[in-house]
């Protein structure tokens, strides 16, 4: 993975800390494994938030915050991640989250428009949410694992081929230098 390129875009801790609604978390942003970028932070920080990004609750961004202080992930792209469901994004996500919980509990799916109203949400609820949850849960895991096994893999990739580079140049310098050295015995 690019570290660089995640360096920069990423907030600092400094700037973290100054936010005063997080206050609140005392000691807990001073951790220093909370803003590591290393395999294992960013693959955990992918796990967490793509999880929590396709689970409809308020409040995604704080859960993925406490999960990513309890699993020592990367706490900037644990949150930033999270926002992968948006308001735009939310409806066809969760609609399709909607059907596979339906497919998985063999239901029909259901055609329905929504009404902002108790007796709605009553008569409704349990007709959706019951298989909008379960699809959500399925697909949250299943994005998330996937995430998470596809940074490692990437993160892998990235140091074997950068030591490939790093051996491939020593040698390149150490046979510059063999052949320096032997025009040199040879005058």
């Amino acid at each position: 993975m690019p570290k660089k390129f995640m360096k920069r875009y990423l907030p600092t801790p400094e700037r973290v800390r100054a936010i005063k609604s997080l206050h609140f978390l005392g000691d807990i942003l001073h951790e220093p494994n909370l803003w590591h970028i290393n395999r294992h932070s960013v693959a955990r920080a992918f796990l967490i938030g793509l999880f929590f990004c396709f689970i409809p609750m308020p409040f995604q961004m704080v859960a993925a915050v406490l999960f990513a202080i309890w699993f020592n992930a990367n706490l900037p792209l644990s949150v930033i991640l999270v926002w992968i469901s948006n308001p735009i994004t939310m409806p066809p996500m969760f609609y399709f989250n909607y059907k596979v919980g339906a497919m998985v509990l063999d239901r029909p799916v259901l055609d329905f428009e929504f009404h902002l109203s108790w007796s709605w949400l009553s008569e409704r609820l349990m007709d959706i949410g019951i298989p909008l949850y379960l699809g959500s849960l399925l697909v949250a895991t299943i994005g998330a694992c996937t995430g998470y096994l596809i940074v490692q893999y990437l993160w892998r990739r990235k140091v074997r081929k950068d030591w490939g580079e790093r051996i491939r140049a020593r040698n390149r310098r150490l046979k510059a230098a063999r052949k320096q050295r032997a025009a040199g015995q040879d005058s």
